[in-house]
């Protein structure tokens, strides 16, 4: 079940800042790519070494959210911000949005830190940016009607469903991988379980402030 797009109808403006963050994106992953191993070891954000030194590693904690294991990973990231993050820029306004962007995505790194306080690990991708915005989506368009492939077939149904089935999976992964006694690679889900909470919080606040 795959989100293919969503109701636009009611949008005002142009999505700029959604836009402008799916090209850095892109233009990141080139950088990775062409840097190869040494320029995502120094731009990821790395649990352990950010504890040893947060000062020195700060920069990390906005360029590791930019930055994407694979084709898949940034394209799958890419097309949920496309999506979700039109509507929900359009509701809170350019600068607002691209601080609420920010603050989701830090809110999800210190998420996962918090769960993984001695890995080595890399951690890297706009997930949990993202995963904030689907936060604030499902607070201000819970029946909002969401396109999604199912197999070969295209559907409608709320965000309610869409995004609340998401966020359960991204539950039960988590509890299933903190359950684990082993340091595995794969997703980070306290990032994306953070930075949905994270963005429910904000978007509850922002657009209760002018």
């Amino acid at each position: 079940m795959m989100p293919i797009g969503d109701d636009n109808s009611q949008r005002k403006s142009t999505p700029i800042i959604t836009y402008a963050l799916i090209l850095l994106n892109v233009l990141v992953y080139f950088l990775e790519v062409s840097g190869g191993e040494e320029f995502v070891l120094k731009w990821a954000f790395v649990p352990s070494r950010f504890l040893a030194n947060p000062i020195a590693e700060l920069p990390t904690l906005f360029t590791s959210m930019f930055m994407h294991a694979g084709l898949g990973h940034l394209g799958g990231n890419m097309l949920y911000l496309w999506i979700f993050g039109d509507n929900v820029e359009d509701r809170f306004g350019k600068l607002k949005f691209l601080i609420f962007y920010l603050l989701c995505g830090i809110a999800a790194t210190f998420s996962q830190l918090f769960f993984s306080i001695a890995s080595q690990r890399p951690n890297v991708g706009a997930s949990g940016a993202i995963a904030g915005v689907l936060g604030a989506y499902i607070l201000m368009w819970p029946q909002g009607e969401v396109k999604i492939l199912v197999g070969h077939f295209i559907s409608q149904m709320p965000a309610l469903l869409v995004i609340g089935f998401w966020f359960f999976l991204q539950f039960i992964s988590g509890v299933g991988s903190a359950a684990s006694t082993t340091e595995e690679g794969g997703v980070a889900y306290f990032a994306h379980i953070g930075g949905f909470i994270a963005g429910l919080i904000l978007a509850f606040v922002f657009t209760r402030t002018k």
